[in-house]
């Protein structure tokens, strides 16, 4: 019975291992995504800004064909 608890003992640590990576690439995925969305309120928080500065600007589109 030890020889069977013996040999579990490897994969069980690649498990862990692999089971440790990936936690720190999902982590690091969820630091990325919330500086991307910060960014993006930034963003959008300047851009209605420059709105009510120049209320006209960006309101209309010219198109002509």
């Amino acid at each position: 019975m030890n020889a069977g608890l013996a040999s579990l003992t490897v994969p069980l640590s690649t498990a862990k291992a692999v089971n440790d990576v990936s936690t720190a690439v999902l982590a690091k995925a969820l630091d990325n995504n919330r500086a991307y969305g910060e960014g993006l309120i930034e963003l959008i928080d300047s851009a209605a800004m420059e709105r009510s500065v120049n209320p006209s600007v960006g309101g209309n589109i010219d198109v002509s064909v």
